[in-house]
C-alpha cells in the first residue's frame, strides 16, 4: 500500500464519520431538555449589561424548539428564527452533501487520490 492509498483511505474514513455525525446532531440536539435553559441566567452580554435582549437572545432555544417540532414555543423564544433556520438547514444539507461529493467522485475515479 502506497502513500496515496493510506492517504485516499483516511480521507474516505473522515468523510464517512463527518457525514455519520452531521446526520445525528439533530437527533442529539432534540435530546436536551429546553426546561433546563429557561432558567438559567442569561450569558448575553448585550443583556447583562443594557438590560435588554439582544437579536441572537432566545436563538439557541428557538432553534431547540424547532428541532423538537415545538413551532409556536420557538416563535415566542426568538422571531428570527423564520430566517436563521431555513439557512442553518441549508448550511447541514450543503456538509452533509460536501463530503458525499468527494466520495463518490474517488470512487468514480475522478477524484485527485484516485488510483492511476
Amino acid at each position: 500500500m502506497n502513500g496515496n492509498d493510506t492517504k485516499y483511505r483516511k480521507t474516505v474514513a473522515f468523510s464517512i464519520v463527518k457525514i455519520c455525525l452531521l446526520i445525528l446532531l439533530p437527533f442529539i440536539l432534540s435530546l436536551f431538555s429546553l426546561d433546563k435553559l429557561d432558567g438559567e441566567h442569561s450569558i448575553c452580554l448585550f443583556k447583562n449589561i443594557f438590560g435588554k435582549e439582544c437579536y441572537g437572545c432566545g436563538l439557541t432555544k428557538s432553534v431547540l424548539s424547532v428541532i423538537q417540532f415545538q413551532f409556536e414555543r420557538a416563535f415566542d423564544y426568538n422571531k428570527l428564527i423564520i430566517i436563521v433556520m431555513p439557512l442553518l438547514i441549508y448550511v447541514w444539507i450543503k456538509e452533509i452533501v460536501k463530503p458525499l461529493k468527494n466520495i463518490s467522485c474517488r470512487f468514480s475515479g475522478k477524484g485527485s487520490f484516485s488510483k492511476q
